[in-house]
């Protein structure tokens, strides 16, 4: 047991130094090429080393969907009744909610202290390159987040990695099944195979995982002249990096509460995710290896195949906090005043329309740009933040990951004292 438990170290340890290499190769690379050839070539580039990223983020999700339909009706299943299903989906719920309160607070207090948009001049916006963000904030809807809930179709919700939509099914799945009895067992072992065999497949798939973030960074670095983006954008940069920080270290000091000192074997444990995260800026890239580290950290399989699924679109703390600093770094640009209360209003906003988007591609900009537009902020103004946006949301990835990293540990803790409670008045 030891040595198998040292290998599983090790590889994770390997795989982390991996991605931090390939980030590096990548950022020397994309710099090197940006400085050396012309701007189309370099255009031209990175289109082509981005198909490296491409392919890794499909690899992925080629096995989300499955993994999910096939890991929440097991936990479902194996939860056993509405009754412990509805107690967990509470403090789930509960736990998501507060964190997307506080991640907006945290964004709502640095931009308002640090106020990166007052005076900020800038030359030559591509206001184009917006169109494609502010085209679908018609999206925002309450039909919207509805058709976001229910599906019509499982098949059509798997095929477009409608994660909340595979939740719902799934939920009504494994309840019928656990109302079953014995009859089942048959369907319920069989999925519980297959989703052995689909996390085998995460260990493939991640061994691709360097490649495609060197693919990523080379192909942004060698199209955008990032220190020339950082000085211009320090200000705004820098007081989001505060604001992340500030985010992180809360995030950290309740996982130290509630977890004492196994938090840092789970900070240790989902290094590697984050990393991948943050190369690929894609959170949903690291579900199936965060769910495969999740288990191993000694969460039950039933909480981690329940509450991930949930987090990926109520839990996404860093893209929160980017929300409400983002919105209002606008507004502050053009001189838009917006008092307290409005603010506040803002950020209940902010909290509800956010549910309602999971599978929208840039989704925490098409929330910003319809938000500006509901107080009158100049929607256009989404093309101020969009050239320094890759870099922000490197970090909310990362960001995004550990929130749900912590939110899974701590309920899954919560979940394991009232089954010892139960046990014991019985």
């Amino acid at each position: 047991m030891q040595v198998t438990e040292t290998k599983k170290k090790s590889f994770l340890s390997g795989l982390t130094g991996q991605i931090i290499i390939a980030m590096i190769l990548g950022a020397t690379l994309g710099i090197i090429l940006h400085n050396s050839i012309s701007s189309e070539a370099a255009l031209s580039f990175s289109n082509k080393i981005k198909m490296l990223a491409t392919i890794f983020i499909r690899l992925v999700q080629m096995i989300i969907s499955p993994l999910v339909f096939t890991t929440l009706i097991v936990g479902i299943a194996k939860l056993g009744d509405v009754k412990t299903v509805g107690r967990v989906g509470g403090k789930a719920l509960g736990w998501f909610f507060t964190a997307s309160f506080v991640s907006l607070l945290i964004g709502l207090f640095y931009v308002n202290i640090l106020e990166p948009g007052v005076g900020l001049k800038l030359e030559h916006v591509d206001m184009a390159a917006a169109s494609e963000v502010t085209g679908k904030t018609q999206t925002l809807s309450f039909n919207n987040f509805v058709e976001h809930i229910v599906p019509k179709s499982i098949f059509e919700a798997m095929a477009t990695n409608e994660i909340l939509q595979i939740v719902v099914f799934s939920i009504f799945f494994g309840l019928a099944a656990a109302s079953l009895g014995n009859t089942v067992k048959p369907v319920i072992n069989a999925l519980d195979k297959t989703s052995h065999i689909i996390l085998k497949m995460v260990n493939y798939v991640m061994n691709f995982a360097p490649i495609g973030v060197f693919g990523a960074i080379a192909g942004v670095f060698a199209t955008r002249n990032a220190s020339e983006l950082l000085i211009t954008y320090f200000k705004f940069f820098g007081s989001f990096l505060i604001g992340i920080g500030t985010l992180w270290f809360i995030l950290i000091l309740i996982g130290y509460i509630f977890l004492k000192g196994r938090m840092t074997e789970l900070l240790r444990r989902i290094m590697g995710p984050v990393a991948i995260a943050f190369g690929t800026t894609s959170s949903e890239a690291v579900f199936p290896k965060l769910t495969e580290e999740l288990e191993e950290f000694g969460v039950k399989d039933k909480i981690v195949s329940f509450m991930l699924p949930l987090g990926y679109s109520f839990n996404l703390d860093g893209s929160m906090m980017y929300m409400t600093f983002a919105s209002i770094f606008i507004a502050q640009f053009y001189g838009v005043h917006l008092d307290l209360g409005t603010q506040m209003v803002m950020l209940l906003v902010l909290m509800l329309t956010s549910k309602g988007i999971a599978g929208v591609p840039r989704a925490s900009l098409v929330v910003v740009a319809a938000t500006c537009g509901m107080f009158d902020i100049p929607i256009e103004g989404i093309a101020l933040i969009l050239p320094i946006d890759h870099f922000c949301d490197m970090f909310r990835s990362a960001t995004n990951v550990l929130g749900n990293a912590l939110a899974t540990s701590v309920v899954g803790k919560w979940e394991e004292n009232k089954e010892l409670q139960i046990s014991s008045e019985e």
